[in-house]
């Protein structure tokens, strides 16, 4: 396009693009104000501007309530936000589901039993008392239809009974039945004494009935804003009549992306809108002070988190954050609880692996041979704790939209949310480790006897605590689950291969050395090598054992015997088949596992996972942030 013959808008051919442009309107308490367009019109952006979803840089112009201009927190107390996706726990009741969005954002001065009065309410006002103790279903588990889904979707968010209501699309990917029902939902809550703005794309004649504003947007510019009665009077005199017996709101988004496809776009009709405006008179009274109307709206029952008449009080939690880790934990706990298959699953994979291993390195013996058989049972066993944890990987991915929807408008804290996330996942740990401790510990004949087998249980533990913590952190960074698990394997390969095994810490080159210590695998694997190796009496190598694994090794035993005799002879020291040659401490010695001791290597551990989660929480504050730019 040429800019100079005006094709262009002035933004074409610069770095940054308008999609909202001189737009004005007015939304009305009791009243639902919907705005239409075609797909990429900016319907959605819009609603994310006037809900304080986009940075305030990327915007110019003003949002007034009440003609006062809008402050970013009051905003967040008053107001409540509902996307277009269905963001629920698949495995909670829609009872509970609402509950424990009571629980959240209704405060804690409020009592149980009219937090429970509230919840009922809302169900009876959502039309949802028939399937209230249903299950909300994903794709395996059977649950509630998908306008069911959508009402509990939007009724999450109005718990609290907000005076402004911001809806993304929420009739989309709903039969016509469906989304008559929602709308119809939405206009009792706009007559309870709410402003109810949402986008819709194409709103059947029954859906337009219930609607008192609309706002058409044609590439970011408003090409209508008036009543749905108005439709037909501002199009005829457009110069485009609507046909009697024709939906108003299809003709005139019909008629639009018509226009769009012109050379100059929409621009006819947005001059016409805009002449059409400026013609008119604006005969509203002055409205009543922001604080009034916000104290006059809590009197007649809304906002109940403002618990007592007057304008609410700002803060940024409605409770403290012990109450909050309760609740999610709580929820946590009740989704994970009716989902016993994925944790059967965790079970299984540890069993499986432990039998493997099992199976295979049984019943070591104190030989030379046994000694590297052990080095690497030590190795693949607590190589194998960190690969299964990379199950964590989803877990966050999977709630993390309906995590930045609840703290958009401050449910709980990101700190409570980290905690409760460590508390509900701590438990399974501990069965899985004494799972696998129990499995392979008495089989592959380790040392230690009952003091050695608590220690083991307890590094298997660490292990996966600092291995779950680290792939918990990776989910607060990476997005995608795919690239995730990508990262997840291939960092911890380069784990195990500087762990220690695969070559000597004194062998690893200067400018390396500080991944072995970085290395998650070195300090479990280092811990059960001194939980194994710490006796110095117990011998590994004894005669003519020091032949073994060596060219010598396949000698026969008397030449052997006699190669023994000459080496003492030569020593000076009486060398028998008997005489240990090599004890616990020195493999550890041969292994350079001599500068931290057992109980080091398991703190440094544990260490480890509490330092993830607390990259995890930072990650959450830094990566979590609910505006577009």
């Amino acid at each position: 396009m040429d800019p100079a013959a005006g094709l262009a808008p002035p933004d074409a051919f610069s770095g940054s693009k308008t999609l909202l442009d001189s737009i004005s309107g007015e939304a009305r308490e009791g009243e639902i104000f919907a705005v239409l367009g075609a797909s990429g019109s900016g319907k959605s952006t819009l609603i994310d501007a006037l809900a304080n979803r986009i940075a305030r840089e990327s915007l110019r112009g003003s949002i007034t309530l009440n003609d006062e201009k809008l402050d970013d927190q009051l905003l967040k107390v008053i107001s409540a936000y509902v996307m277009q996706d269905d963001l629920l726990f698949p495995m909670l009741t829609v009872e509970e589901t609402l509950m424990f969005s009571a629980e959240f954002r209704l405060p804690r001065s409020l009592s149980a039993s009219k937090k429970k009065s509230r919840v009922q309410a809302l169900i009876d006002q959502l039309g949802l008392r028939s399937s209230a103790k249903t299950i909300i279903g994903d794709e395996i588990h059977r649950g509630v239809s998908g306008g069911e889904r959508r009402r509990v979707s939007i009724g999450i968010d109005i718990i609290h009974d907000p005076i402004i209501l911001f809806l993304d699309e929420p009739t989309s990917g709903l039969d016509s039945t469906s989304a008559f029902m929602v709308t119809k939902v939405l206009q009792r809550i706009a007559h309870s004494g709410s402003i109810v703005i949402m986008s819709v794309h194409q709103p059947s004649y029954r859906i337009l009935c219930l609607l008192d504003r609309l706002l058409f947007l044609s590439r970011g510019q408003t090409v209508y804003s008036g009543p749905p009665d108005g439709l037909r009077g501002f199009f005829s005199d457009f110069g485009h009549p609507i046909p009697a017996n024709e939906n108003p709101t299809e003709f005139a988004l019909d008629l639009i992306r018509e226009l769009e496809g012109t050379p100059t776009g929409a621009r006819s009709l947005v001059d016409f809108n805009k002449a059409r405006q400026s013609a008119r008179l604006a005969a509203d009274k002055p409205p009543l002070s922001l604080n009034d109307a916000i104290s006059a709206s809590i009197s007649r029952g809304k906002l109940v988190s403002g618990a007592t008449e007057g304008a609410p009080t700002v803060q940024n939690h409605a409770n403290p954050f012990w109450i909050e880790v309760g609740v999610l934990t709580k929820r946590s706990f009740t989704n994970t609880k009716r989902m016993p298959e994925l944790f059967g699953v965790r079970l299984g994979a540890v069993l499986v692996t432990g039998f493997i291993l099992a199976t295979i390195f049984w019943r070591l013996d104190n030989s030379p041979r046994g000694v590297q058989e052990r080095l690497g049972f030590f190795a693949i066993a607590m190589s194998t704790m960190f690969y299964t944890c990379a199950d964590a990987l989803p877990v966050f991915l999977q709630e993390r939209n309906i995590f930045m929807r609840e703290t958009a408008h401050n449910a709980y804290r990101r700190s409570s949310y980290v905690l409760s996330h460590t508390i509900v996942g701590f438990p399974p740990l501990v069965l899985l480790s004494v799972a696998f401790a129990s499995t392979t510990f008495f089989a592959v004949g380790l040392a230690g006897s009952t003091q050695g087998f608590v220690f083991f249980v307890l590094i298997v533990l660490a292990s996966f605590w600092a291995g779950s913590g680290f792939v918990t952190f990776l989910s607060g960074v990476v997005t995608h689950i795919m690239l995730g698990c990508a990262v997840v394997l291939s960092v911890l390969a380069y784990f195990l291969l500087f762990s220690g095994f695969f070559i000597d810490r004194t062998r690893i080159p200067d400018y390396w050395i500080w991944f072995h210590y970085l290395s998650l695998v070195k300090y479990p694997y280092e811990a059960v090598m001194q939980n194994e190796f710490d006796d110095p009496r117990k011998c590994f190598v004894r005669g003519v054992q020091m032949f073994d694994n060596t060219p010598f090794g396949g000698l026969p035993e008397a030449i052997k015997l006699n190669v023994l005799k000459s080496i003492s002879s030569s020593l000076g020291v009486n060398i028998t088949s008997q005489t240990c040659i090599t004890t616990g401490t020195d493999i550890l010695e041969q292994q350079s596992v001599t500068q931290l001791s057992k109980w080091d290597c398991l703190w440094i551990a544990v260490a480890w996972g509490f330092f993830f989660r607390f990259l995890f929480y930072i990650s959450l504050l830094l990566g979590s942030r609910n505006k577009r730019r």
